[in-house]
């Protein structure tokens, strides 16, 4: 069965936005990038929310396209040609590679795991990713823990009061201080 992973980068006090919204401190060394290239290559699909979504058009726009360097090239081709699903209640249109979704999470999931293949199912975006976690639906955890503390801001993991064994499955250490741990959750 395919795995749904949640990826991102957090603060070691673990927020993935500041108080303000910002991730500006998130920015990965060329290390943690090329790192970051090798992972979207273990995806089949990404699921997100709509600001997550909005963030990373970023990558598709040729404007910016124009000077990116070859590693951003090699992740702006990798990213635009991952499926996407998005969530929105806002948003009427998406890009090309991406559809707003048609059910609740759950059977999104459920619908993507009865697809063939296997590579993970990627969720993106602390807010829909504490629901998926609340709905026990993440397998695996993928922490980016960068070597700032913010105080306050938008959590990595849910506070649902439930607890979760993890068990560690991989762990790295950036030049930069970044860690990257990869938890899978014991059912």
């Amino acid at each position: 069965m395919r795995r749904v992973t949640y990826s991102m980068g957090l603060s070691v006090d673990g927020y993935v936005m500041d108080a303000q919204g910002n991730f500006d401190w998130a920015e990965p060394s060329p290390e943690v990038f090329a790192f970051h290239i090798e992972r979207v290559r273990e995806a089949d699909v990404q699921v997100m929310g709509r600001r997550l979504y909005e963030a990373m058009v970023y990558w598709d726009d040729p404007a910016n396209a124009e000077s990116f360097d070859a590693a951003e090239r090699e992740w702006a081709d990798l990213w635009n040609a991952l499926p996407k699903v998005v969530f929105s209640r806002t948003l009427t249109e998406v890009d090309a590679s991406a559809r707003l979704a048609q059910g609740s999470l759950a059977e999104e999931i459920a619908r993507l795991r009865a697809e063939p293949g296997d590579g993970e199912i990627a969720i993106g975006g602390a807010q829909l990713a504490h629901q998926a976690a609340t709905l026990d639906l993440i397998d695996e955890y993928q922490l980016f823990v960068d070597p700032v503390l913010l105080g306050a801001g938008t959590t990595f993991f849910a506070h649902d009061e439930r607890r979760h064994n993890m068990e560690l499955l991989e762990s790295r250490t950036f030049a930069s201080g970044t860690v990257f741990l990869r938890y899978g959750v014991r059912r």
